[in-house]
């Protein structure tokens, strides 16, 4: 079960990586529409004005149309086959889906207890997707429906049906078999949906009062539950969903972020729930604290070593906001140690949150400047000085305790191996796992090769998948596969092993890694 939801944890990322380029663009065309920002060149009418709105209405796509990404960015990381076929079969059911409760609501709105002829947004739970009114069930339907989708297709879409009716097989009978499917389940939806947004308007009451205990909770699960993969259930609802706010965070706080900038008004008041979008600063000061007592624990002759180890994957965190490669290094070293950054991290957020600092910070220092820094600068600069004063303490703190625990239980952390030597993204020759002669198509198949070799071999290699930064992988039999090091001299920042479910950590490069992966193994079959 737990390897089922790490897969779906993983899966659910995917979409999430196209926010980070729409979040930077539509923060930056917000900001130059800010006649504060950049004077009276903003003005209604003028032609800057103009080209800004227009690059800020296409900026809007992803989070205008969410519930599509993920219905369709699912299947692609859940399908055990044609994942493509598998994603267009859950956006053509997922608009079938839409169209049954239009109907059925448009018909017979008052046995539901619905007022249809609302407008659309507010308190009306209702909302336009691909341009079909409907009852609003942001990402939990969009992710329920892609489900059901992903097991259709996964037991049904390789069903062979005599040749005479062969038109109805694969893709078709998935669709087929999803149409019948969701005609109850829309009407069950109609019936139970608006009680389910009654109390969800309820969870929002009281996580909007939970205060400091709230954000310290949640930011602690946020950070404790990365090695499950579990993490994306605790965030994105928040970030995401409506959780605290309608349509998320992320999409609430650029909606409003003018307005938060040009209001003299605290931020704290102004959005209170934007306490849950603190989970990002220990993405950013974390690592600078974690890195500094790396070094200086490490040994001697190891140091330039360890600094080239901890650059790059620092500057990957503090700059992206993506940390897993930085806290795999040294999650399985030392785990009391990742236990202790949950709780900084816990910490750091709650405390940013007393001192008045709120809001999606984002992911990074390069979305923090254009969403955070250079807009909340106008009228609340002392709220963006606290966050870095709060923010480097911690960055401190991190480094006192981090340091202490690891002379006073003398954990292995990098540069302080007995025999291993520090290294990165090293090289060496290999034999290729390859069929035949064929030579590498992708500059990403070397490093695919040897993965598989340590792996056990193509043999030994069940199933695939991948998340931001790991490539999950189940095998057959895990005394086959070789030791970290192995891994780690082809790049990898560790290896994750829970019988035989592992995850290697590959780094943003996974992606491409696992495509280069189920190329070659496709060629051994």
């Amino acid at each position: 079960m737990m390897q089922k939801l790490q897969r779906f944890g993983g899966a659910m990322f995917t979409p999430v990586l196209l926010f980070a380029f729409a979040g930077i663009i539509l923060s930056l065309s917000i900001m130059m529409q800010n006649t504060l920002i950049v004077g009276s060149i903003a003005a209604d009418g003028t032609l800057w004005k103009d080209i800004w709105s227009i690059v800020e209405s296409g900026a809007w796509t992803v989070f205008n149309q969410i519930e599509l990404l993920f219905v369709i960015g699912l299947p692609l990381g859940l399908a055990k086959m044609t994942s493509g076929r598998a994603a267009l079969e859950s956006l053509v059911t997922y608009l079938t889906f839409n169209y049954f409760v239009n109907s059925m609501l448009t018909l017979r709105g008052s046995f539901f207890h619905v007022d249809f002829s609302q407008e659309v947004g507010g308190d009306s739970g209702l909302k336009m997707i691909a341009g079909i009114k409907t009852l609003d069930t942001n990402l939990i339907g969009a992710i329920l429906i892609a489900a059901i989708v992903v097991f259709l297709h996964n037991r049904y879409f390789e069903k062979k049906l005599p040749d005479f009716l062969g038109i109805f097989q694969g893709s078709s009978m998935v669709v087929m078999l999803a149409f019948f499917v969701m005609l109850p389940l829309a009407f069950v939806t109609c019936l139970v949906w608006p009680v389910i947004q009654s109390g969800i308007s309820s969870l929002q009451v009281f996580m909007k009062s939970s205060g400091i205990v709230g954000v310290w909770l949640y930011v602690f699960l946020e950070r404790i539950l990365i090695p499950t993969g579990l993490h994306h259930f605790i965030y994105q609802p928040f970030i995401y969903g409506p959780a605290v706010v309608e349509g998320g965070i992320t999409a609430y706080w650029l909606q409003h972020m003018n307005e938060f900038a040009t209001s003299t008004v605290p931020i704290k008041t102004l959005f209170p729930e934007g306490g849950f979008g603190l989970h990002n600063a220990s993405k950013i000061f974390a690592p600078i604290g974690i890195a500094a007592a790396f070094y200086s624990t490490a040994k001697p002759e190891k140091r330039k070593m360890t600094l080239a180890l901890l650059i790059p994957t620092v500057l990957t965190a503090i700059l992206a906001g993506i940390t897993e490669p930085f806290e795999f290094t040294f999650l399985f070293i030392a785990p009391p140690l990742f236990l202790v950054h949950a709780l900084l991290a816990g910490t750091l957020g709650a405390t940013l949150y007393a001192f008045g600092v709120v809001g999606d910070i984002g992911s990074g220092i390069i979305t923090m400047a254009t969403q955070y820094i250079v807009p909340m600068s106008i009228n609340h600069v002392g709220t963006v000085i606290l966050l870095f004063v709060i923010g480097l303490a911690f960055s401190g703190i991190y480094f006192l305790v981090f340091r202490f625990l690891i002379l006073k239980m003398d954990f292995k952390t990098p540069g302080r191996e007995d025999t291993e030597e520090v290294k990165m993204y090293t090289k060496k020759d290999y034999r290729s796992r390859q069929a035949g002669d064929q030579t590498a198509a992708s500059p990403y198949d070397e490093a695919a090769a040897m993965y598989i070799e340590a792996l056990g071999g193509s043999d030994n290699i069940q199933d695939v998948n991948n998340c931001a930064t790991r490539l999950r992988v189940t095998v057959v039999d895990d005394s086959l596969v070789e030791d970290d090091g192995a891994f780690k001299q082809v790049g990898a920042h560790g290896v994750v092993r829970k019988g035989n479910a592992l995850q290697v950590i590959v780094g943003l490069d996974v992606p491409q890694v696992r495509a280069s992966v189920d190329r070659l193994l496709n060629i051994k079959e």
